[in-house]
């Protein structure tokens, strides 16, 4: 196993990764809330998440990776409220789509994927914890509240300090808070939602003990790796840490990892203000792998611009490595580069990791200029190897190259060809050829270049690719 570097938003620095249980990693991250589809911003996430956990395999560790899903929110009442349908059906529906656009993403399923409504026992069974031991109170209102200055390191994660939190609190007049900062933990019941029963009466949990729940239930009380974006450092695992280790009497996780922004013109990409594109939105103008690529490009830890010329750029990379890989075969997988080991094992710094893949597409250019089939067939192994790694270049060649280039416009003469009639139409040229006929067999090469098609004529015949 190699030793691998993380950074850590705990202490702020990197750290060597040093399992609980050797050569075993316990990972959660905090999932969606199936309201609605996933924008792009939760597409960096998931996608970070899921190479650094295909990366942790591939340097020899054993991965347990959760992901919830929460399917009881504030959110997700108002959303089904709208739809005038039952909370049940939205849930049902999101959560479809959900996988639906995971896999669209080459992400893969999460070895746990919890629900919230699953485990409301336990989530009852914390919070009597928390009151038996004072760090939870029932508020006048019948909510029961976490007691925030009961918990002496809040703020640890955030750098936040509890005397700068309550002079920015805004107090409610009447609240039933005990301090302006203590979050709920249960909420009373209200007319028309869901609620179940507890011994503080009818309600529904909070958010926040949601995950500390579901993450101790699966990885126990003490696991390695807690990740999620940015914006859930504060108050959420905050709260986590609060909840689980005054619960739980353990530190509750070593090594948190936050993902950077997504912005748009500068502004993060939030379904709060409007400015965020879905997955199902994007995912038809791209080719395979491109918003994969294009989150990978940038360090996870580094925002992101969100632009269609930043995601041309990354089609226009990827394009380089599947020219590449024309016509070699898959074969056995290949060991993985040190070069590109380094890069990961160094707080997964993809943009290394690719510039190692760039290399190597050059090299198997190389290599088959030269005419060299054998180091042509091993450089394109570890090609896909790494490729493997990050989740891209899974797909033929040919495939990848047939299809129309990202947020290209396309023309009428390219919307009329499929597949099948630029086929067609090439061995109509060739035919044109062999007889002589070379009038028409430019005739049909200017067709297809007016399409955006372009022909590459080699001693095995011609191949094609959208321009």
């Amino acid at each position: 196993m190699r030793e691998i570097l993380i950074h850590n938003s705990l202490t702020g620095r990197k750290e060597p990764l040093r399992p609980l249980k050797p050569g075993r990693v316990g990972m959660y991250v905090c999932g969606m809330t199936v309201y609605d589809f996933i924008h792009v911003g939760h597409a960096r996430m998931v996608i970070v998440f899921d190479t650094v956990r295909r990366y942790l395999r591939a340097a020899g560790y054993a991965v347990t990776f959760v992901q919830n899903i929460t399917d009881i929110d504030d959110k997700i009442i108002a959303r089904a409220h709208e739809n005038k349908e039952p909370i049940a059906a939205l849930t049902a529906r999101q959560i479809k789509a959900l996988h639906e656009d995971l896999a669209a993403l080459g992400v893969e399923r999460p070895d746990h994927e919890p629900r919230a409504t699953d485990y409301i026992p336990q989530m009852i069974r914390m919070i009597a914890r928390l009151i038996e031991r004072d760090y939870a109170y029932v508020a006048s209102d019948g909510d029961v509240m976490y007691a925030v200055r009961k918990f002496a390191p809040y703020g640890k994660l955030s750098g936040k300090k509890l005397e700068d939190l309550r002079t920015g609190a805004r107090v409610e007049l009447d609240t039933a808070k005990r301090d302006p900062l203590d979050f709920v933990l249960w909420k009373a019941s209200k007319p028309g939602e869901p609620a179940w029963d507890s011994p503080w009466g009818r309600g529904r949990p909070g958010w926040h003990i949601e995950c500390s729940v579901m993450s101790t239930e699966i990885l126990g009380t003490h696991f390695d790796i807690h990740g999620g974006g940015m914006d859930l450092k504060f108050p959420h695992h905050e709260n986590e840490i609060a909840q689980s280790c005054a619960a739980c009497d353990t530190p509750f996780v070593n090594v948190w990892m936050h993902n950077g922004f997504v912005n748009v013109n500068d502004e993060k990409m939030s379904k709060s203000i409007g400015n965020f594109f879905t997955v199902r939105e994007v995912l038809p103008h791209l080719r395979p792998d491109v918003l994969r690529y294009f989150v990978l490009a940038s360090h996870y830890r580094a925002p992101i611009n969100y632009s269609e010329e930043n995601l041309a750029q990354a089609d226009a990379a990827l394009e380089r490595l599947y020219l590449a890989l024309r016509g070699t075969q898959p074969g056995q997988p290949a060991e993985l580069p040190e070069a590109f080991h380094a890069a990961m094992a160094d707080d997964f710094n993809t943009p290394e990791a690719l510039a190692v893949v760039q290399t190597l597409a050059r090299d198997l250019n190389a290599a088959r200029a030269a005419g060299d089939a054998a180091g042509a067939a091993t450089i394109a192994g570890a090609l896909r190897s790494c490729g493997s790694v990050l989740g891209v270049l899974s797909l033929d060649a040919e495939e990848f190259l047939r299809r129309p280039r990202s947020f290209a416009a396309r023309s009428e003469a390219a919307a009329g060809l499929d597949d099948a009639a630029i086929e067609s139409l090439i061995a109509a040229r060739t035919a044109a050829r062999k007889a002589k006929n070379f009038k028409e067999s430019d005739r049909i090469r200017d067709q297809l270049a007016a399409a955006g098609i372009v022909l590459e004529d080699g001693p095995r015949g011609t191949s094609w690719r959208r321009g």
